[in-house]
């Protein structure tokens, strides 16, 4: 469906307008109150432009997106807050400023996520979009999990090897290919564009410092915990009793031979890149948000080319972030063909023989979601339970992609939907797919304990010491991409005097144990931006409250 068409700016062409967004609506199959609301923020923006145009003609535009249905009006006119006229357009003349006002309210709880103002180049623009049901694409991505999982199990168990091989080989891995080079295509301009667009927003540069400090600091705080409760979930379970065997130590040699640098100085000398494209083909989030923050800044120093330079890098940042929000409609297909893969490649008997440090892992991640809602209790003093009940649809999502980078889109729509202000989410999500590792930090300090324990190797002291600065370096250190945790582990493990072949052991569930780290430093990610954002009064809490 695509619809582009002009209206006169007066009550005969809003008139025109509705009917046409209503019949649109009723074509795509939509119904109900949700229809309505759209029905009623068409008429609004609709009205709102004919209030401000200076040509007299509003144009609509719509298009049937998956999942959704996008909705343009624009029309010529000087730039106005579309949050200050809300509700203007009321039939009754006679109302007074109370009822304008409560209707004006009215409109902005329910229509705040889905109806966005923008002004560019002399051209009031407001896009409107009707998704279908909420729970829709979370039932989407439950179902497509668990029918991977019946479907691995019955591959498993009837398929011959040879059309359960040629089947991952030419069907089900490349799907999964495809898709994440999609997401990974938009990663390094979604980082970009939406740090810069963030900068611009802040009025001064002691703001966006405070801001930037607070972020950093909570992530540090988290990352320090993290280490911490690794630690102590191995100690409290002990974990690890195991045998390498001869499979193993052969399969890891292709993991050790790879290495990773911990050096402080050479993690913080390579934030600055020797050129400006390099960072956008590796997708180098630390010197991504280097260029950002600088190009940021310069945006507000440049006089007169100021608001055409921010008019731009906000333009693209709603490309790039509605390119990603069409590739993530087919993320159900993706889950299905990674999570069928990995039931086919794992064996029981591999999931059998590290149940043990996997249970203490999965313990440590519990606690770390008790300690954030712990730390909004302390620190933000706010009920973490919203944020409990909300996010969760956003984890699964998520915890099937195993790619911090992969998921920044996924977070910041979160963030929006818990009320989180752009500006706060639009630093902190990216930021936090890059330095704030809470799930890899569990995960390096309990696996290389227990595998350190299988080998009979004793950590002394000053060994705990540096492996503890190990893991923090090297979880901000390491790509937010999946397989990393692995290289980061035998690193650790050669550093602590453990067999590099005891990387075989863990290999067979790295990726399912890689979706639990990813979901883990996804929800630190989102649980800090909220507690940052409630400190920066940066936080809608009737939006954050409500269901």
């Amino acid at each position: 469906m695509f619809i582009k068409k002009s209206f006169t700016a007066d009550d005969k062409g809003i008139e025109e307008i509705v009917a046409e967004v209503r019949a649109a609506l009723a074509e795509y199959g939509a119904k109900g109150k949700d229809a309505e609301k759209t029905v009623l923020a068409a008429e609004e923006a609709a009205g709102n432009l004919a209030g401000h145009t200076a040509s007299g003609m509003i144009c609509l535009t719509i298009r049937k997106l998956p999942g959704m249905l996008s909705i343009e009006l624009s029309a010529k006119g000087e730039r106005y807050s579309l949050k200050d006229h809300m509700g203007d357009v009321i039939p009754d003349e006679e109302a007074g400023s109370a009822v304008q006002e409560m209707v004006r309210d009215l409109l902005l709880k329910a229509m705040s996520s889905s109806v966005k103002y923008r002004h560019i180049h002399g051209t009031n623009m407001i896009f409107i979009t009707h998704r279908r049901s909420k729970r829709t694409f979370l039932y989407q991505t439950v179902g497509a999990m668990a029918l991977a999982v019946i479907a691995g199990l019955i591959l498993s168990s009837i398929g011959s090897d040879g059309f359960n091989k040629m089947l991952d080989s030419y069907v089900l891995v490349p799907a999964r290919t495809m898709y994440m080079n999609a997401l990974k295509m938009v990663v390094a301009p979604v980082v970009f564009f939406s740090i810069v667009s963030c900068i611009v927003k802040f009025s001064d540069i002691s703001e966006l410092g405070r801001v930037g400090g607070r972020v950093l600091s909570l992530y540090l705080l988290t990352t320090f915990i993290a280490v911490g409760v690794g630690i102590g979930s191995f100690c409290l379970f002990k974990p690890g009793s195991a045998l390498p065997s001869a499979q193993a130590v052969q399969a890891a040699e292709d993991i050790t031979s790879k290495t990773m640098d911990v050096s402080i100085k050479d993690t913080i000398v390579g934030i600055v890149p020797s050129d400006f494209v390099q960072p956008f083909v590796e997708s180098n989030m630390l010197q991504l948000i280097f260029l950002a923050v600088i190009c940021g800044i310069a945006a507000g120093l440049i006089g007169r080319f100021s608001s055409f330079v921010k008019d731009i890098f906000e333009a693209f940042n709603d490309l790039f972030l509605k390119i990603t929000t069409i590739v993530i409609r087919f993320m159900p297909i993706a889950i299905f063909c990674a999570i069928c893969s990995m039931m086919l490649n794992m064996g029981i008997a591999s999931v059998a023989s590290v149940f043990g440090i996997f249970a203490t892992f999965v313990f440590g991640l519990a606690c770390m979601m008790i300690i954030y809602s712990l730390l909004m209790m302390i620190i933000g003093r706010m009920n973490p339970l919203p944020f409990l009940k909300k996010y969760p649809s956003a984890m699964l999502q998520v915890f099937s992609m195993a790619s911090s980078n992969a998921s920044i889109p996924i977070n910041m729509e979160a963030c929006d939907k818990l009320g989180i202000a752009p500006k706060i989410y639009s630093l902190s999500i990216p930021l936090g797919a890059t330095v704030n590792m809470d799930g890899a930090c569990v995960y390096m300090a309990v696996f290389s304990l227990a595998l350190a324990k299988t080998y009979g190797v004793q950590i002394s002291g000053a060994s705990m010491t540096a492996m503890i600065i190990s893991i923090v370096v090297l979880s901000i250190g390491a790509p937010g991409i999946p397989g990393s945790g692995l290289i980061c582990l035998s690193v650790l493990l050669t550093q602590l005097g453990v067999p590099t072949e005891a990387i075989g052991l863990v290999m067979g569930i790295d990726s399912f144990v890689g979706m639990f780290r990813c979901m883990s430093n996804c929800t630190g990610d989102v649980a800090m931006s909220v507690l940052v954002a409630k400190q920066e009064k940066s936080l809608d809490m009737e939006k954050y409250l409500s269901h």
